[in-house]
């Protein structure tokens, strides 16, 4: 079966560490341009813009956006108007409503659209998934502390609106428990704390439920000093489930089940779902995440902490 032909669309941290890796090693895709303001990879053509790259004539049959959230929708429509396979970084868009529209115009253009959440592609997910499913849960907890210095340096965009602050890597805890959970979770509670001299979060404390009334707490935090954590903690009438390492190691009742596996190993997953729905003629636009961090802008509390300074 012929690669499928693919442009990538912003070329900064993400695209270099995980998209290029991950599509140099795929044998569903064939990485054949790159649309960037920066210096694009070696080896293929780069463009200013997915239109430059179209009037080039060059094949593409997709495109993969790893730019920063706003803005993307534009892309994101541009590439759907030419006929394009869209695959979206998370998180998929500025806003709720811009992935919602993009959806409806892949769907009347006949093309695929798919929002990605790579911690969900992390090997201990699924196994966590299927063993909570017959069991009742009691109690989640979600800890997501890290050093923003360390895991995004320079990037101004991150503390803009739209740039999400701590969520964005809080909305891969999000990706996660609305994987792992069966039922709905929704908002009931939030506190934003936002740098003095920033417009986004630098820590966040959720609380949410189900259906059945579990309780589920949340906290993101950028300003870890030590060890970063990614952890989820699930109690259950029948023990202890602990997810750490933001997906890679499940442990129950202390004994542990999954232990491997890292970001890097997570790509490769996505693009070969990636290539399953575009071959299928197929979308896959999951919001849940998005939701809860959209309704933690609009329910938190915010209070104001000391300024950022990198």
């Amino acid at each position: 079966m012929a690669p499928i032909k693919i442009a990538l669309v912003g070329i900064g941290k993400i695209a270099r560490d995980q998209h290029i890796p991950a599509l140099a090693a795929s044998q569903d895709y064939e990485l054949v341009a790159a649309v960037t303001r920066h210096t694009g990879p070696e080896g293929i053509p780069s463009f200013r813009t997915i239109e430059e790259m179209l009037a080039a004539k060059i094949e593409v049959d997709a495109v993969s956006l790893c730019t920063p959230p706003v803005g993307r929708y534009a892309l994101a429509r541009t590439a759907i108007a030419a006929g394009l396979h869209v695959m979206l970084e998370k998180p998929p868009a500025a806003s709720v409503t811009e992935v919602e529209d993009l959806a409806d115009a892949a769907r009347r253009r006949g093309v695929s659209l798919y929002t990605t959440w790579h911690t969900r592609a992390a090997p201990a997910i699924e196994p966590a998934r299927n063993w909570v499913a017959d069991r009742n849960l009691r109690d989640v907890v979600i800890t997501w502390r890290e050093d923003v210095k360390k895991w995004h340096p320079g990037q101004a965009w991150i503390w803009e609106p739209g740039g999400l602050g701590v969520f964005d890597p809080g909305i891969n805890a999000l990706s996660a428990i609305t994987r792992i959970m069966p039922n709905h979770l929704h908002l009931t509670d939030a506190e934003l704390f936002f740098p003095s001299n920033r417009a986004a979060p630098i820590a966040a404390h959720l609380t949410m439920s189900d259906a059945n009334g579990t309780p589920v707490r949340a906290e993101f935090d950028w300003r870890e000093q030590g060890s970063e954590r990614w952890d989820i903690d699930i109690v259950t009438d029948c023990g202890r489930l602990a997810l750490s390492k933001g997906g890679a190691r499940l442990a129950i009742g202390g004994d542990v089940q999954v232990d491997g596996g890292a970001i890097d190993a997570e790509y490769p997953g996505l693009y070969a779902r990636s290539a399953e729905l575009v071959r299928n003629g197929e979308s896959e636009v999951d919001l849940a995440p998005f939701r809860l961090v959209a309704d933690a802008f609009m329910l938190g509390r915010r209070t104001i902490v000391e300024p950022f300074v990198e």
